[in-house]
């Protein structure tokens, strides 16, 4: 008999020889629901495979519960006949998250049980209290909102003034104005700067639009203009054919700046914000991805907003879709190193389409691809996830940066990826 698939809220084991990989999915699953369910005497396929029962058998496991989970919680526990083959169920519930497990916290992905770092597990504590821009009371309660009223107007929408706040949950649960009407007020405090740097680093500022201060909404419009515009076409005559390539895809910027500004943390007071260089765009969005929300879950597709109140707006005033394609589609025109996840952060990376550069250039090296070059000149035999922890960097800001060195003649790579290492060809 096949009991089906593992989920979020069941897990199975073939037998209580994993009682304890089973009691961390009891607390990973209930970090994610509040509700868990654990089956002794079943496959990972599903199949029944049976568990022999003792007579210490059933409290056994109920001890090791009520000593290993923090809070402690009261299980539920049977022996249940399938096919003649016996199965214990356990059967948990608890609304008191976090819960440990032997010390450690985890949480539920698909039919995987993550360990949380401690910057997650705080994010998993305040959700108790919710950071969301609905619940929280913005510091200014003199507000007003013509422009955004302009911008339904424009859409053949009509905001009446006796329903909207409501409507668009601008108020909180105290009748006052919410962070999300701060953010979408005619005036606010909330700077949105677009910067344009010469070369590849931070060094030199050419200029620094300010599009903030005002409602959310514009700002965004602004931003995608100014960018549309800086989006030159090169022009190569290839034989007797015209070829014009853009700068950047637009659409893949679209898509990426449109995203920082739905799933921006506004709670850290951090606005997003879009960097230029001779190389690069980076849109960088405060917050890194939600605890109980996988690399997989993101890369996917699946949508996930930060602000779903918010993005209900956004979604009538025809800025997104409800589709879950962006970054599929970023995705699909750069690769997943586009993305820089962090807890604190998420940059996305747009490199540009720049025709005729000279061939002899030096090029010029990122902060980041100095100080891994620094350290492979100590230590050439170092991985990635040893480089990223030495450095405090992210993996994909590693892998960026040493590729940037190989593709400029720094370094190369001797042997496999598995067992070889960096040889540092000039310093």
């Amino acid at each position: 008999m096949n009991l089906g698939y593992e989920t979020e809220q069941i897990e199975f084991k073939k037998s209580t020889a994993e009682l304890k990989e089973g009691i961390i999915s009891l607390s990973a699953m209930l970090n994610k629901h509040g509700v868990a369910k654990l089956h002794f005497g079943v496959a990972n396929s599903g199949d029944v495979v049976g568990q022999q029962i003792g007579t210490n058998t059933l409290r056994d496991i109920l001890q090791a519960i009520a000593n290993n989970i923090k809070p402690q919680i009261v299980p539920s526990i049977s022996a249940e006949l399938y096919d003649d083959k016996t199965v214990i169920v356990v059967s948990v519930s608890g609304n008191q998250k976090p819960y440990s497990a032997y010390g450690k916290y985890y949480i539920r992905s698909a039919d995987e049980d993550r360990e949380i770092s401690p910057s997650q597990l705080r994010e998993l504590m305040t959700a108790q209290t919710s950071e969301a821009i609905v619940n929280i009371e913005s510091n200014e309660q003199v507000l007003s909102f013509s422009q955004l009223k302009a911008m339904y107007l424009e859409q053949g929408l009509t905001l009446r003034d006796d329903t909207f706040l409501h409507n668009l949950h601008l108020l909180s649960k105290d009748g006052k104005y919410n962070l999300m009407a701060n953010i979408l007020a005619d005036s606010n405090s909330f700077s949105i700067k677009v910067a344009r740097f010469q070369g590849t680093d931070k060094t030199k500022l050419i200029k620094c639009n300010e599009y903030g201060y005002k409602c959310l909404l514009v700002a965004m419009k602004q931003v995608l203009d100014y960018a549309e515009a800086l989006n030159e076409t090169a022009v190569e005559l290839v034989g007797a054919q015209r070829k014009e390539t853009k700068l950047f895809d637009f659409a893949c910027f679209r898509e990426a700046w449109l995203n920082a500004c739905l799933h921006n943390k506004w709670s850290r007071l951090t606005p997003p914000a879009v960097y230029f260089f001779d190389d690069r765009i980076e849109i960088i969005s405060t917050g890194g991805l939600p605890v109980d929300y996988s690399q997989d879950d993101f890369f996917s597709g699946r949508s996930r907003p930060v602000n779903l109140e918010l993005q209900q707006i956004m979604v009538q005033l025809q800025f997104i879709e409800q589709t879950g394609h962006g970054v599929p589609l970023i995705v699909s025109k750069y690769g997943k190193d586009a993305f820089d996840l962090s807890d604190n952060f998420i940059t996305v990376t747009i490199p540009l389409n720049r025709k005729n550069e000279p061939v002899n250039e030096p090029v010029k090296l990122t902060k980041s691809a100095r100080s891994v070059l620094s350290v492979l000149q100590e230590n050439a035999d170092l991985t990635i996830d040893e480089l990223s922890i030495q450095l405090g960097m992210s993996r994909e800001t590693v892998k960026r940066a040493l590729k940037l060195l190989r593709d400029s003649g720094y370094i190369e790579r001797i042997g496999s990826d598995k067992s070889g290492y960096w040889s540092v060809i000039k310093q």
